[in-house]
């Protein structure tokens, strides 16, 4: 990983509002090259200071796929209270597709639970990117999810129900 992207990490865990504002912002503007901010951005995305957040989701909007190795941070990321940090880490985790088979349970757990309709939608959408691989607990749960009265989330759940069975 560059120095410069290790500091800008290291910036994201500062006390002081301003240093972590800067940092995400300045890792909005590297794109792919911040993937390996990912966990923290995530983390960020439910800070207390709105500018942060703010700056945390334009950089998260600019990455890609995460690493794999990163994988068990943001199915812990998954269960955070904070809606965003939870959207974010379902985000990261579809990212990596059929990678992300390892998460499965979590993505089903995130999509059952009572939680914020953003979690689950983006739930669902994970559990689409992540495909065939999902297997049939990820169809018990789409399916589910297909029969609510939500609008979106039911048309996100069918979605994923087409990639996985397709």
């Amino acid at each position: 990983m560059d120095r410069d992207v290790s500091v800008l990490i290291s910036d994201l865990s500062s006390s002081e509002t301003g240093v972590r504002s800067s940092a995400a912002e300045a890792l909005s503007r590297l794109g792919d090259d911040a993937c390996g901010a990912a966990v923290p951005l995530a983390r960020c995305a439910g800070d207390d200071n709105e500018e942060v957040r703010e700056w945390a989701a334009a950089a998260l909007e600019e990455l890609g796929p995460p690493s794999a190795s990163d994988l068990e941070s943001l199915v812990e990321l998954l269960a955070d209270e904070a809606p965003d940090v939870a959207y974010w880490s379902a985000t990261l985790i579809g990212r990596l597709g059929e990678r992300a088979v390892a998460a499965v349970s979590a993505l089903c757990s995130a999509l059952e639970a009572d939680r914020p309709v953003i979690v689950r939608e983006r739930a669902a959408w994970a559990l689409g990117r992540i495909g065939q691989s999902a297997g049939e607990t990820a169809i018990a749960a789409l399916n589910k999810a297909a029969n609510e009265s939500k609008p979106r989330l039911s048309r996100l759940a069918q979605r994923a129900l087409d990639r996985i069975s397709g």
